[in-house]
Order: structure tokens, then sequence, then C-alpha cells
């Protein structure tokens, strides 16, 4: 053992990887010669030989103590990216790299890392340490400090761009391919910069600055690396083809992700001597660090699988809409986007990874992303992903990883990662490259890797909210890692529904990047709207053909429901498929009653209602739209049933009680034929939003308040959710009580319950309203099969509304449109593409304009793709003598500090403030002291329950409510 790692353990866990993962390290090069003597085949003067003997790339104090010349470190670099061709790399990428290059792929991979710091052959970035600049000017690379100071401050990756452009001038090389290159240098640091960095005041300065020799060094190593690699000389390494723009990102992701593993100075020790750097001896150090990080790929090559997938898979008869979605990936002609339309309960994500299966055999991928709606339905679905993925490639599963803000509180994670989670970013020190001040900063790789920030995207199979696309959409530094992640995947995007107008924004940019990847998308809904529909097909195949303004017109309209669209782009045209399904679940009529909101929206009616409903037993969820109703309609409840019947949720509850609770619900409300449970007599289960995605209850009796028709069709789909539940007579047929607003006697509008409108915006609620009124005098729903129609009909053109309604619909259509435009135009700067770049041929100046730099990546990042800041999380506190306990009494010092294993039931102890206490609690509220070294506590403020008001409001945890806020009287 040394540096704190276990060789020993590490070889044995790669070894059961590359079994696992059906890969082989490639074969050593098989010139095994010393730098020195490689550079006696370029002819280069002595004085040339001896300053690439002393200039360096990483400082003893990057490079475990020892200065790691600079050639050694692009040697390195490049060893690296060959073992990440043998290891990590999706099929998919390894034949792109290899239409790139014309056949030669890997040695390609290898020459794209290697020069990827040839600009620190510069005496800018040579003086920044006192103590190397002196050996590098004891050789004839010298300067002065008048020298140094017309150049001033010049990045390394940007004079690396202007360095490698001149070779590849020099060599020959035509400008479409210098132009696309230059820029991954360039963006190394995660920033591209446009088109000025290549001549400017630095780039003249640097020309005249320290003779003639400089420019030979640079020449000099940047045909060394080529050399080394296996290349005849530079001329000979001109690509073939210019990939499109999103494959240059994922290139440049790539590209970093070499660069910062060969700069772990546990793995790479510094190499002083230039006789001792040789590719053999850095593809040695390269296999042996990544051995010791225990990386990996995917699943390598997959068959095509044949036969009863869903069986296979799942040991489970395949339902029609699961079969239909699988043989339609087997007849895409190309990667494309697949889009299952199919009721809650139907099967969607089963036949989403068999699909997946599929699409990644025929195209290549080497894993799969799911993004999810929400943290909570991501973390049911990282236990049912880790077992499919067992039984595509035995011993992977745990290697599937959950990416959102809270995993390291979701146990099975836990388990798995056994803590190394906890502060993947600051185990080891950073790198900074010894440029002054910090301004550019890589990561140190850790021996948990791909735990770190911007990393999570480049394991395998990754479940994780749909945030980790959107920021893959937007223009941040380091989005090339979270594309190179994305492009050798399979993306699955669930619930596609619940991305509002802002986001959307996001999501369509994103679906323009895969689209030209030509990464598989597949994306599932139960009430995708046509236009919804139409505007992602438009994105994704507009993407394809890199045509940022396709609109998608001339869709084919299935007529049925489940319905499975098929979309991808081939020799330049747009090809389509659409097929129905017959539905798993029988069509039933729903009976729809509407029980007008009182002046006053108390909850007596609704508990008369249920009263009376439920007088011979049953199951009941009733859905708010907001927890202040919840909690009032929870309290009145109590007065008319035992609290053992009664269950509470909300996002108010503290971590630790939402989950109980949750987890209580489905223990009592889901079915299963093969081992019923014994479901209780008679339950209420009080909800907000939270019921409507991946809440997999089945209720016999559904009470709701208004919500636009998608949202309130989902809320049915756990009315009477599987067959075969007994049931009370009296609800032996669903039936749906609809409240929350409360029409006229006289056909003028209805009114709305306030907090619904500022939620949805009155103009849906106004359609939806005139469905639910008329389904309530005629003869309800027939769901699944209405679904679409209903859908399309509220978010349609078409007039729906009584007439006496049409003026105040009018308005609010006005409002509604203005107020979509707004958040839509709101989104569009932060947009990876800027106005009209999308079809730019280049990444160069894909940064420029009003960049968005952020740090944490659970904060900043989510604010930014979700239009603001989220509702402000809390622990709750209480004072403990001259300390502090959480609400369940776990006992904290005096600044709050705490042992490692009371971090858990501290975030237990978390909640959410209502956006009314927001900006108090931003002014007010602190992390305790002893937080300030947890990444994820340090940034979280505590709520001490001692009494004292917030912005002139009481503050309380109630053990049946939750969260209480009520105003000081």
């Amino acid at each position: 053992m040394q540096d704190g790692v276990d060789h020993g353990e590490t070889r044995r866990r790669a070894t059961f990887h590359r079994i696992v993962g059906g890969w082989r390290y490639g074969a050593l090069v098989s010139d095994e010669r010393s730098a020195g003597a490689l550079l006696g085949d370029l002819a280069c003067g002595p004085d040339v030989v001896a300053g690439l003997g002393v200039l360096w790339g990483k400082s003893p104090e990057r490079a475990g103590g020892r200065t790691n010349l600079l050639v050694s470190h692009l040697f390195d670099a490049a060893a690296v990216a060959g073992v990440m061709w043998d290891t990590f790399l999706a099929p998919a990428t390894r034949s792109l790299l290899d239409r790139i290059s014309g056949g030669r792929g890997r040695k390609f991979f290898m020459w794209l890392c290697a020069v990827h710091d040839c600009g620190k052959a510069t005496l800018t970035f040579q003086a920044l340490n006192p103590a190397l600049a002196a050996v590098v000017r004891g050789s004839k690379l010298t300067w002065s400090d008048r020298d140094l100071a017309r150049v001033g401050w010049w990045p390394h990756e940007h004079a690396g761009a202007v360095v490698l452009l001149q070779s590849m001038r020099a060599a020959g090389w035509s400008a479409e391919h210098c132009d696309w290159l230059w820029p991954l240098v360039a963006g190394h640091h995660g920033f591209f910069p446009g088109a000025g960095i290549l001549d400017g005041r630095k780039v003249r300065a640097a020309q005249y600055c320290g003779g003639q020799i400089w420019a030979e060094a640079q020449r000099a190593v940047v045909e060394l690396v080529t050399r080394a690699v296996g290349y005849a000389d530079l001329a000979s390494v001109q690509p073939v083809w210019i990939p499109p723009r999103a494959v240059q990102l994922e290139l440049s992701g790539l590209i970093i992700m070499a660069d910062w593993i060969a700069s772990d100075q546990r793995c790479f020790v510094g190499v002083d001597d230039l006789a001792k750097v040789s590719m053999a001896r850095s593809q040695q150090r390269a296999r042996d660090a990544w051995d010791a990080l225990m990386l990996h790929g995917g699943w390598g090559e997959l068959s095509v699988p044949s036969g009863d997938l869903i069986r296979l898979r799942f040991n489970k008869a395949a339902r029609p809409c699961q079969t239909t979605a699988i043989q339609m990936a087997h007849r895409m002609a190309t990667p494309g986007l697949l889009i299952i339309e199919a009721p809650t309960g139907e099967g969607k994500t089963r036949a989403a990874l068999a699909a997946a299966e599929v699409l990644a055999a025929r195209f290549g991928a080497d894993g799969i992303f799911l993004g999810m709606p929400t943290q909570a339905t991501c973390d049911p679905m990282f236990n049912q992903v880790r077992a499919w993925v067992a039984r595509v490639r035995p011993g992977m599963e745990r290697e599937v990883a959950l990416l959102h803000g809270k995993r390291r509180f979701n146990p099975e994670w836990h388990r798995l990662v056994e803590g190394t989670d906890a502060k993947p970013d600051h185990r080891f020190k950073s790198v900074h490259e010894d440029e002054g001040g910090g301004q550019r900063t890589e990561r140190e790789a850790l021996a948990e890797w791909l735990l770190g920030r911007h990393r999570g995207l480049l394991t395998a199979c990754v479940v994780g909210t749909i945030d980790q696309l959107l920021f893959a959409a937007a223009r941040v530094r380091h989005v090339m890692l979270r594309m190179a992640g994305l492009a050798s995947k399979v993306v699955i995007l669930d619930e596609v529904h619940a991305v509002d107008v802002y986001m959307s924004q996001f999501l369509h940019e994103g679906l323009r990047w895969l689209g030209q990847a030509r990464v598989p998308v597949i994306v599932l809904s139960a009430t995708l709207s046509p236009e919804q529909k139409r505007k992602l097909i438009a994105a994704y195949v507009g993407g394809a053909l890199t045509e940022p303004y396709y609109k998608a017109e001339g869709l084919p309209e299935p007529a049925g429901y489940p319905q499975i669209t098929a979309a991808c782009a081939e020799n330049g045209l747009a090809q389509f498929a659409c097929e129905t399904a017959k539905s798993w679940r029988r069509s039933q009529p729903v009976e729809v009653t509407v029980l007008p909101e009182p002046e006053n929206e108390d909850s007596t009616a609704v508990a008369k209602s249920l009263e009376q409903a439920l007088i011979e037993g049953g199951c009941a969820l009733v859905v708010r739209n907001t927890v202040d109703r919840a909690q009032e309609t929870y309290s009145k409840l109590r007065e008319y049933f035992p609290e053992t019947e009664l269950r509470l949720l909300h996002a108010r509850l503290t971590a630790q009680e939402r989950a109980d609770r949750t987890k209580r619900c489905l223990d009592d409300l889901s079915w299963s034929p093969d081992s019923p449970p014994a479901r209780p007599s008679r339950l209420i289960v009080v909800a907000t939003q939270l019921a409507e995605q991946s809440f997999d209850i089945d209720c016999d009796l559904l009470v709701t308040d208004l919500a636009p028709i998608d949202l309130l069709l989902q809320r049915i789909g756990r009315l009477h959710r599987f067959e075969g539940v007994p049931r009370p007579a009296g609800l032996v047929a669903p039936r749906v009580i609809v409240t929350g607003f409360r029409p006229s006697t006289d056909n003028s509008p209805p009114w709305i319950v306030g907090n619904s409108e500022r939620i949805y915006g009155r103009y849906l609620l106004l359609r939806t309203a005139a469905q639910v009124l008329r389904a309530a005098a005629g003869h309800g729903w027939s769901i699944p099969a209405d679904v679409p129609a209903l859908v399309a009909r509220v978010y349609g053109a078409e007039p729906i509304v009584p007439a006496g309604w049409s003026q105040d619909e009018t308005a609010a259509c006005d409002e509604w449109a203005m107020k979509r435009n707004e958040r839509a135009t709101k989104a569009v700067e932060f947009l990876l593409s800027t106005q009209g770049s999308f079809s730019a041929p280049t990444l160069e100046g894909l940064h420029r304009g009003n960049t968005t730099l952020v740090g944490d990546e659970d904060t900043d990042l989510r604010v930014l793709v979700r239009d603001g800041e989220p509702n402000i999380e809390v622990v709750l506190m209480h004072r403990d003598g001259d300390g502090y306990s959480t609400v369940y009494d776990v006992p904290l010092g005096t600044r709050g500090e705490l042992a490692k294993d009371h971090l858990h039931a501290v975030m237990a102890s978390t909640t959410r403030l209502p956006k009314r206490l927001t900006d108090a609690a931003r002014k007010e509220l602190h992390p305790l002291p002893g937080w300030a070294e947890d990444p994820w506590l340090k940034h979280t403020p505590a709520l001490v329950l001692d009494g004292r008001p917030l912005k002139g409001r009481h503050v309380k945890y109630d053990d049946k409510l939750g969260l209480v806020d009520t105003p000081i009287s």
C-alpha cells in the first residue's frame, strides 16, 4: 500500500469490472523509446532538447512532491485516453472517433488528449512558479521581466489553442479542421472562448518575446506527442470528417476527463527526467491509476435481444403497450426519439427500459440515464433500475448512480457508497495549475472520482432528476462533461408533462443537442398534450437535421391510447411512425361530481361527503393544491374520523416523517394480485400535488381541488388503479369529487380558489372547469380512453367554455400567454446555444454572452433551470441547555457540531418553509457554526423552535400537521 491506496484490492475490483463490462486493455505502443530519444527523430537542436527537459507541467506541490515535466504530463494524458478507449468509451463514441480519423480512432483520441496542455510551453505559464522558472531560464528558453510584462496573464488553455493552431497550419491542415479542433484545447478548463483569443495583444507580444527558440520548442512539443502516440508526423493526423458540434462537445468533455485523471498526484507522481519519460511508462501509470480509481465503462457491446424481453427482464407477461414500444425500438432506422404515451399503471417504465436495451444494442450506447421529475420519485426508481441492470449485465448493478442533491440520505445509496459521497470534492486538494489567484481550476481525481461535481453523468447508468439533463442544456462552465456523460447513453425522461414553460426551454435545447449527437431518447407521459409532443419531436429531429427552427409539421395522429411515436432523421430527412396499442387496463366510466367550494374555503363539506361515502368503509384520497389547505382539511377531518384512519402528506413535514408516511401509504394502498396487502377497512389520505407523480397507490374514492386537466387526470390515475381490489359496495364504481371552485347559477364564470389561480393560472383552470361541469352533467369520463382527447381539448385553441365565460377566458388567455412568453424569454438567455447559433459548425464562442458561472450545482444550477429558488429548506432544531438538539432529540454540541453517525438524524429534521417566509429566512436564519465543514449542511439554515417569530409569524412543528406558521395576533 502506498499513497493511501490499496492497489491489490483495487486491481482485483478492476479485474472484476473488466470482465463484467466485457472489455480488455489494449496493447502498449510498440515504440518504447524515451521522449528524449524520440526528439532525435525530430532533428531538434540541443537547445530545444534541453528546454523540453526542463519545461514543467505540474509543480511538485501538484505532482506528489516531484516536478512533472510538461512532456510527461502530456504523455500521461494520452495514456489515460488509451485506457479510456479500451475500458470506458461507448461503442458509439469509438465509432464516431473512427469516422473522424479515418479508422484510427484510438490513436486520434490519444492525440487529442495529449495536445490539451501544449499551451504550457509558453513563458507566461513557465514563469508562474519562481523556483521552476529559474530552472527553465537556466536553459536557452529564457525571458526578461519586460517580456513577461508585455504579454501579461495569458491562460495556458488560450495559449494552447494558438500553439496548436499555428502547428496545424504549418503542417498543411485545412482551415475547416483547424477551426473545429482549436476550441477543444481552448475550452479544456470548461469554458469556450471566442476567436478573439487567437489574435490579440497577448498573442502578438508572445510571438516576439523570448526569441525564436520558444516557437521551435512549442512546435517540438506538438510533434513529439504526435510521434509518441504513433503518427508519422502532424500532417498525417488531419481528420477526414468534421463531426457535428454536439460530438465536438462530447469529445471536449472526454478530454477534460483524461486531463483530470492524469492530474491525480496520487497516481501520477512527477517525472523530472526526460530520459525516464516514455509512452510505455505513461501507459503503465495510466493503467495503475485506472485500477486504483476503480473507473470503468458500462455494459460494452450488447447483443440485440429477441423474444419476450419483458418476461426475461421482469418476469412478467408483456402488455400490448410494452410489446409495441419494443417493436418500434427494433424498427427505428437511426437513433431517435421514442415517445410512449400510456395511462398511469400501464408499465411505461418497464417498456422504456426494455426499449432502451434494444436501442443500446443497436446503436452502441453504453448505459442509460433515467430522468425523473423530483428527488422523491428518483429514490424508488433507483432500486428498480439496479434490479434491471443486474439482469442486463450481472454485477453492474452496484455501479448504478443516484444523482440528486439528497442522495446521501437515501439508505440504499448510503449503503453502497459507505459514506464516501460526503465530501468527494474536499477529500483531496484541488489542482489550480499554479496559475496565481486560482482563476482557472481543475479538480483532482478522487478515489470516489465519479461522485465529484460535474462528473456524475459519466457513470454508466444513472437515475436522477430531469434537472441533470437541463443542466446539460445551460451555458455554464464544464457543461461538456455533462454532455459527454449523456452522449454515451440511452436517455429516458419520465413524466415530461410536469415540465413547465421555463424548464421546457432547457428541455428542448437539450433534445436538440442530443438529436445532433444521435443519442436515443425515450419520453414517457400519461397526459402529454399534442402541442407538447410536437415541440419535443421538433426539438430532437431539428437537432438531428441541424435545423433549429424545424417545426415537425404533418405528424401522423394515431387514433387510440396508449400510443407510441418514433421520430428520427435519416439521409437528411425526418422519419415518423405512430402506433396505438390495446390498453392493459380496460377503460371504465368515472363518475364526476362537483362539490362547490364554500365562500370561507372551509372543509366541512368535504368532511361530510367523505363521512357519507365511507360509511361502509373504503379508502379515499383527498388532493389539495396547497399545504395550507391540506392542513386545514386534515384538521377538519379529525372532527369526523379517528386519527388512526387519517394520513397527511405534504412537503412541510420533516424529511423523516414524510418518508415514513409515504412508505405507510404505499404499503397500505398498493396492490399485487400475487400477494395482496391487507388494506385498511377505512383510510383517508390527505395530500398535496405529491400524489400526482409516481405515487403508486389505489384509492376507492378521489376528492380533488380543481387543477389543469392533465394534472387532474394524473390524480384520477390513483382511482381504482388496480383490478381485483376488494371494495365496499358503494364504491365499486370509480368516482371523483372535484372542488376548489364554485360554479355560478347564471352562466357567469366560476369562482376559483385564489391560491389555485396563483399556482396554475386562471386560463387552464377555466377550460378544465368547463370539462368537469360537462362531465358532471352527463355521463362522466371513460378513463383512460378519454385522456388524450380531454388533454387536447383543454390545451387546444377551440372554444370549449360556455358563452358567458368567453370574455373572462379571453382575458385569462392573454395573461397566460404573456406570462408564458415572459418566462420562455427569460430562459433563452441561459440556453447553451445563443439565439440562432445552434447551427454553428464549431464550439468557438459557445460561452460568450450572458454566461452563468455557478458554484454549487444543487443550488445555483437548480435555480437557473427552474426559474427561481425553490422553497428554502431548514433544519428544525431545539435549544438543549448550552447546545442544540434535533426535533427527534438527537443532541448536538454548543455550536451544532455533530458526530458522523448523527448526520442522518440531523438531515431527518429538514423541512421546507412556505414561500411567504423565504425573504425573512434568508435574512435571519443561518447554518449553525458547527456545520461549516459539511458540504450540504453548511448551506442549510437552522430554524430553532424557541418561540421567536419569523416575519411576524409564529412558527412551530406539529407532530400531526407538520410545519405550521400563523400570524401574530
